[in-house]
């Protein structure tokens, strides 16, 4: 039971700077583009495909 005691607090600032990290990327506009990625991935701009010649 005295393990708690240690555990507890732990888990506590785990979760907190777990939450605190988030709030950072958050700050720093980790999300600013959420449509970017999915358009990039159907475009043909960079097509790897060998061409026929």
């Amino acid at each position: 039971m005295n393990i708690l005691i240690l555990l507890i607090p732990i888990s506590l600032g785990l979760g907190a700077l777990g939450l605190g990290a988030f709030f950072w990327s958050i700050k720093n506009d980790q999300y600013d583009d959420p449509k970017g990625h999915s358009m990039r991935i159907l475009s043909d701009q960079y097509d790897d495909t060998p061409k026929d010649d």
